[in-house]
């Protein structure tokens, strides 16, 4: 590790350098923590890092939730008839989408701790998702007490989502308190694909006016959305922030994924092998249900055990299937819009120890993570942020690095130049 030359910094102009730290202190308090030779300035809120643990509010009502009542701090159906239209199952679905937490930390690692009642055949599913320091939230994913949830990228944001499903028979679970506990893993996230993911599926029309869809939208005629047989990728009411790109006969249209169905529930056929939910050996790109019905997977069943009888594997409402060019159930081009990171990574070596990785291109934001030693670095993009001066080199470039969810100084990524080649803007 070098200490005294730095190739990807600049030095100051001699006669200025003592009198920009000086100005530097004065505006924000610095904390680089980047080995002895590092310049280090007492910062204030560097909390230990580590995991994190916090417990929700189930008390008190949402404004995002469908067909829950509370009794003595507790969730419950109000009640088990309703369910969500497109999946055509005999149980009654309530949920919860609790309010986003910010946290001090990254993490991508989160782990209920659920103390409910749940009678046989009844379920509650534990859903969560991150939000990253460029914004975008991840897919969901479901975290239950045996397998902590490993969100696809590190975050800073995480919400949750209850979901209660009642028994065939109407008998319906209760939630009394849910705890979460979150950790940032010690392996590298998933690389997502530049582009987001498209395919080729079967489209039926969804219809069901005056049903109501699983994230609480009661259906309208011309509605304009789709379902999409997995929670993964279920947009909270009224937003569009998990849709498609839909191409049909005569045209395209962009919905917003507000169901789940048709068929399956937990088959989100868009990702990989590797992180798809459920039928694992199947190809990314084909649902369940058509390699149910076409090729009699899984003995020509869904994953509820009942006989496929179309290889749908998404259901458009009407003003969506007319709008595309549909007069009866066909193929479509499916893009998942939200499957795209939009900018591939490049591995760089850094140096220094304890390097501080900030929530944001600052030394004064919260820092989200710290890099022990040298290592390789996953770069996303790069801006331009607060000036940083060690041993007598300066640089306003900060690096984006999705595995830590935060950004970090590029005069401690050890490469030639000051802004990095071939890494975009962020």
């Amino acid at each position: 590790m070098r200490r005294n030359q730095r190739p990807n910094a600049r030095p100051l102009p001699a006669g200025r350098g003592p009198a920009l730290a000086v100005s530097l202190l004065a505006v924000v308090a610095l904390t680089l923590a980047a080995g002895p030779a590092a310049a280090r300035v007492s910062a204030p809120a560097d909390a230990p890092l580590g995991g994190v643990s916090w417990r929700t509010d189930l008390s008190a009502p949402t404004g995002e939730e469908t067909n829950v009542r509370r009794v003595d701090g507790s969730l419950r159906l109000r009640d088990p008839g309703p369910r969500p239209a497109s999946t055509r199952i005999a149980r009654g679905q309530g949920t919860v989408l609790l309010p986003a937490r910010i946290l001090d930390r990254a993490v991508d690692l989160i782990t209920p701790d659920l103390d409910a009642t749940v009678p046989t055949g009844s379920e509650v599913a534990v859903d969560v998702r991150g939000q990253d320091g460029l914004g975008r939230w991840t897919e969901w994913r479901e975290a239950r007490d045996d397998s902590a949830a490993r969100l696809p990228r590190a975050v800073t944001r995480v919400q949750t989502r209850i979901t209660l499903l009642s028994a065939p028979d109407g008998t319906a679970p209760t939630v009394h308190a849910l705890a979460l506990s979150a950790e940032l893993g010690s392996t590298l996230n998933e690389a997502a694909a530049a582009e987001a993911v498209t395919a080729s599926v079967y489209a039926t029309r969804e219809g069901l006016v005056g049903g109501t869809t699983a994230n609480g939208h009661v259906i309208v005629p011309n509605d304009h959305f789709v379902a999409l047989p997995s929670r993964r990728g279920l947009s909270p009411k009224g937003s569009g922030q998990y849709s498609v790109r839909v191409c049909g006969p005569a045209r395209c249209e962009t919905a917003p994924v507000w169901d789940v169905g048709p068929w399956n529930t937990r088959d989100d056929y868009w990702n990989p092998s590797s992180v798809r939910e459920s039928f694992k050996n199947l190809p990314q790109g084909k649902p369940e249900a058509q390699a149910a019905y076409q090729e009699g997977y899984n003995g020509g069943l869904d994953g509820s055990g009942r006989r496929v009888l179309n290889p749908a594997g998404i259901d458009l409402a009407d003003g969506t299937f007319y709008n595309v060019g549909l007069n009866n159930n066909g193929w479509v081009t499916v893009t998942y819009l939200w499957t795209g990171s939009g900018a591939p990574t490049t591995s760089f070596p850094t140096w220094g120890t304890d390097v501080n990785i900030r929530q944001q291109p600052t030394s004064a934001s919260t820092r989200v993570a710290q890099l022990p030693g040298p290592t390789t670095v996953r770069v996303q993009c790069q801006v331009h942020g607060q000036l940083v001066q060690v041993d007598g080199h300066s640089n306003d470039a900060w690096s984006y690095l999705p595995d830590y969810g935060g950004y970090v100084s590029n005069i401690f990524i050890d490469v030639a130049d000051s802004w990095l080649p071939g890494v975009p803007n962020c």
